[in-house]
């Protein structure tokens, strides 16, 4: 376990956040992979506020609203102005939406707001995010709900998540047009082996000083190192396609995989911690977010603040994989 947390500003915000970044996405009912019982869920946020961890993300789409109501519960102990708070708009919080229960238009958004601050037991959020851009709503019209928040004090910041890079510029010179509250943060997808995004959004954002909070930063498990080419844990075959992990993944992604492992074996540490430390040497990341199944992983995920990789190793690490962006990704 590492002695002590770490914290850095949010982009250029006065915001103080931890460098770990508690994501609640497995909090509630749904699926086998997620923290179905409440009370276990609320010990792994405690433990977290117990390891120095200051920032929480959520989503009102999450378990249909579950999530919310989870981390609301375990929140309602601490001093709120100790921690910070994230949620996001886009997608449905329900399994049966209807019309203007989904996307960024203003009415959904003013709705959304109010249903996450009720489930969450507060009366702000600290970052308040679009989970999504949306093509079918004027990014003014979003802009304008967003800024309305922040004013009337609901929301403090706002962020936005998985986008193209110029859709991402769009909304921030449109904030700088129109005088409408501006994009503090971005939350991409990042990680060892899905770095598309550094030929997407992180130069814009290290142009723009946005702060970065990368989400899946352990490739969905993947980087844990608890598949083999033939088996995942206990002998598992991926889920979704019931094919074999060898062929859910890449030569490359596996390359990658085998250089984590090598180094986690000549420090002595675990192949999370090092796929961890990594992105924590990226100067444009502030927070990767993390989803720990117990507290044991979330200990272990910690204490990646404590390795330090050479150029040299962190040049292992990168090398099988020549990042490329293209339109999937969103």
């Amino acid at each position: 376990m590492t002695d002590s947390m770490e914290y850095t500003r949010l982009g250029t915000t006065g915001l103080e956040v931890s460098r770990f970044c508690l994501g609640c996405m497995n909090f509630g009912t749904g699926a086998d992979w997620m923290i179905n019982d409440e009370d276990e869920a609320i010990e792994v946020i405690d433990a977290a506020r117990d390891l120095g961890i200051n920032f929480f993300d959520t989503a009102n789409t999450y378990s249909n609203g579950e999530s919310e109501k989870i981390l609301g519960q375990a929140i309602q102990g601490y001093d709120r102005e100790e921690i910070a708070i994230a949620s996001k708009v886009y997608f449905p919080a329900t399994d049966s939406p209807g019309p203007n229960q989904q996307g960024l238009s203003r009415k959904h958004i003013l709705e959304q707001v109010e249903d996450s601050l009720d489930r969450l037991g507060t009366d702000y959020l600290d970052l308040y995010q679009i989970h999504r851009w949306d093509d079918s709503t004027p990014i003014e019209e979003t802009l304008s709900a967003l800024d309305t928040l922040v004013e009337d004090g609901r929301v403090r910041y706002i962020g936005a998540s998985t986008m193209a890079s110029w859709k991402f510029m769009k909304a921030l010179a449109t904030s700088d047009i129109e005088d409408y509250e501006r994009f503090a943060c971005m939350q991409p997808e990042y990680s060892l082996t899905s770095r598309h995004e550094e030929a997407n959004v992180l130069p814009l954002c290290a142009d723009q000083e946005i702060g970065v909070i990368p989400w899946s930063p352990l490739a969905g498990g993947f980087l844990t190192g608890k598949y083999s080419r033939s088996d995942g844990p206990d002998g598992a075959r991926m889920a979704e396609d019931e094919s074999a992990p060898e062929e859910r993944w890449s030569e490359e992604e596996w390359a990658v995989l085998d250089a984590v492992r090598e180094i986690a074996a000549e420090r002595d540490r675990t192949p999370a911690q090092v796929s961890l430390a990594w992105l924590l040497h990226k100067d444009v990341v502030d927070a990767p977010i993390i989803g720990p199944r117990s507290i044991d992983h979330l200990e272990e995920n910690v204490a990646a603040l404590d390795v330090e990789l050479s150029d040299d190793e962190i040049e292992r690490l990168e090398a099988p994989i020549d990042p490329e962006w293209s339109s999937k990704y969103t």
